[in-house]
């Protein structure tokens, strides 16, 4: 596909405009390192200058003009040779100390801004991945995200304080060393600038292959950060499968290819630096040979000559950093844009201009022909038109795949219908504002998730407040108190990553009481019994009638038996309520629900007949 250079161009100068937002958020580091640049500018400036009065004046007895006469008459000593000799000396070693003291200072200022710049970065993206809705995490690995939030952001580092502030510097240093350079000999200094076409040509035609060749090794490197996500959070499968080979022929393909793209880009970097190097290579060969014919010309001195080509190190080295930089643009670029990708991602479901803050909700939920879509193409959920009374408990039931959790996810909002309204006690859920409603509504997940935190905070994660009866109460009635005190911590134990020190029927109980604790008018319940054992299930589902009780409860089952509370049963399928009732209304239908009791009674029956044996 051919580049267009005003498009690249437009994102160059779009790229930087946005670094330099995060660098005048800092402006005191900024500002310091401004002042530093500035300094070191105007030292290097003067370095030339004791060499060209030792060489002209002190080495070559050329007369002084006026002033300068003055000025060294007034030194002490000033009027012998060797004394001039030792000034000379000593201005050349002061400049080099003044010069080593703030380039420490410009060191310190940059580093203070570039992690200030990159923590604020990782927080602006660490935000915006959390504001993001479900589908957007779904269609990213962990592993991926991880990445943009610890490595990725580092672009913004080397975009501001490894390409930007030299760039400054650069254009400061060669505007200049130009006039000083012009005041000493106009010719040669536009022979020098002679290669300056060359280089932007150079330039030009360099700087999009490199933008692209570092976005792909950024996205290439992301598949490190996904293999070794995926392998460490499946460690018991992996384990039990015996499938480390795999996966080190999987770590090992990834990173082939990491190293291949990197070393495409390196190639392509080392390729510009040469042809950017020959050509001040040949700008200083010129003036070499011209400057030398004009001193044998007499038109310019020995010292002259020796300054002029000091500054012409100075004019070429900005020159050569300004194109280098772009190269340090283009590979932070890669980081940069997968950055930018999440930063300016639509948050799907927020909250919008006007959205209320309700008093503590009764519960009425009403779904009017409501549709969904994760991909817009294929539809999760078709004209659904459902009311749930306040304190009601419904049961969602059907095949895999029919719709439920999706129905269910609406409720606190992870998604907005791509057509109808859902409301609760009259109010259109997009009318509210989404902390305060999902304030009102308790979640316990199929796969149960805690914290590595105590036992007591990760019960009491969605109210802090929460008092330590409070906590034990809510365990108790998850029938999980038991358990917890015959840990050697008791309600103080540290459980580990996802909860990983306890069996999945503890898990769940501890999220089941976390569920309860919050004391929400709404409570959502997606498999709550999945993890659980048939005796711990039994103590659950009857206890589920006081947990239930005066909250607006949705259940996802597929094992039926712990809905038989239920004061309805929708039955879901492919996307649409195919029926609904009471359980012994549904059973007498012999409809869908009567099927899919049958099989989980035969399997039921089958599983205590093995039980048995």
């Amino acid at each position: 596909m051919p580049r267009n250079p005003a498009k690249d161009e437009r994102g160059m100068i779009d790229l930087c405009i946005w670094s330099l937002r995060y660098a005048f958020r800092r402006w005191l580091p900024l500002s310091g390192g401004l002042l530093a640049m500035l300094l070191k500018i105007g030292l290097d400036l003067l370095k030339p200058w004791p060499m060209l009065f030792l060489v002209d004046y002190v080495l070559g007895a050329k007369v002084m003009p006026p002033a300068l006469a003055r000025f060294v008459a007034s030194l002490p000593g000033g009027g012998t040779t060797n004394a001039l000799i030792g000034w000379a000396v000593g201005a050349t070693g002061l400049i080099f100390l003044l010069g080593w003291a703030v380039g420490l200072a410009s060191v310190y200022a940059g580093i203070s801004l570039g992690q200030r710049m990159v923590y604020d970065l990782a927080a602006d993206l660490f935000a915006r991945l959390q504001q993001l809705s479900l589908r957007f995490h779904t269609s990213k690995s962990v592993g991926d995200n991880i990445r943009r939030v610890t490595a990725d952001c580092v672009c913004i580092s080397t975009i501001v304080k490894d390409a930007l502030l030299p760039i400054i510097s650069s254009a400061i240093t060669v505007c200049a060393m130009f006039v000083v350079l012009w005041r000493l000999d106009p010719w040669l200094t536009l022979l020098a600038l002679a290669v300056v076409p060359y280089m932007l040509v150079v330039f030009r035609w360099y700087a999009a292959p490199m933008l692209e060749r570092s976005y792909e090794q950024q996205q290439v490197e992301s598949k490190i950060y996904e293999v070794v996500e995926q392998t460490f959070a499946a460690i018991p499968i992996v384990q039990a499968f015996s499938r480390e080979e795999l996966n080190d022929r999987r770590f090992r393909s990834v990173t082939a290819e990491t190293i291949t793209a990197t070393l495409s880009l390196t190639n392509l970097q080392l390729r510009f630096k040469i042809l950017m190097g020959l050509s001040t290579a040949i700008g200083t060969a010129l003036i070499l040979w011209f400057g030398t014919q004009h001193a044998l010309a007499g038109a310019i001195t020995i010292g002259s000559i020796l300054v002029f080509l000091s500054y012409l190190a100075a004019l070429y080295d900005p020159l050569a950093s300004v194109m280098y930089t772009s190269s340090i643009i283009q590979g932070a670029a890669g980081s940069a844009r997968r950055v930018r990708q999440v930063l300016e991602s639509e948050v799907e479901v927020r909250d919008k201009p006007g959205a209320r803050t309700v008093p503590r909700l009764r519960g009425a939920l009403k779904f009017d022909n409501v549709s969904f879509s994760y991909d817009g193409q294929r539809s999760a959920l078709r004209d659904i038109t459902l009311e749930i009374s306040p304190g009601e408990t419904i049961a969602l039931v059907g095949p895999t795949g029919a719709g439920k959790s999706t129905l269910a996810s609406l409720v606190p909002r992870f998604f907005d219908p791509s057509s109808g309204a859902v409301s609760i006690d009259d109010h259109n859920l997009r009318d509210l504002r989404i902390k305060e409603l999902r304030q009102q509504v308790a979640l316990v997940l199929q796969e149960p998730f805690l914290f590595p935190l105590s036992i007591a905070e990760n019960i009491a994660y969605g109210k802090r407040a929460a008092t330590f009866s409070q906590i034990e109460a809510a365990a108790r009635t998850a029938r999980a108190d038991e358990f917890i005190r015959r840990l050697p911590g008791g309600y103080r134990t540290i459980v580990g990553e996802r909860g990983i020190t306890l069996s999945g029927g503890e898990r769940q109980r501890l999220s089941i009481a976390r569920a309860l604790l919050k004391d929400a008018p709404v409570l959502l319940l997606d498999e709550p019994t999945s993890a659980l054992d048939p005796e711990t299930e039994r103590l659950f589902v009857d206890g589920l009638r006081t947990l239930c009780e005066g909250r607006t409860t949705i259940i996802i089952a597929h094992r039926l038996s712990t809905i038989h509370h239920a004061h309805r049963i929708v039955v879901l399928d492919e996307g649409r309520i195919a029926e609904q009732g009471t359980h012994a209304q549904l059973l007498a239908c012999s409809g869908l629900y009567s099927e899919l009791y049958r099989l989980y009674a035969g399997g039921s029956q089958h599983g205590a007949k093995d039980a048995r044996t």
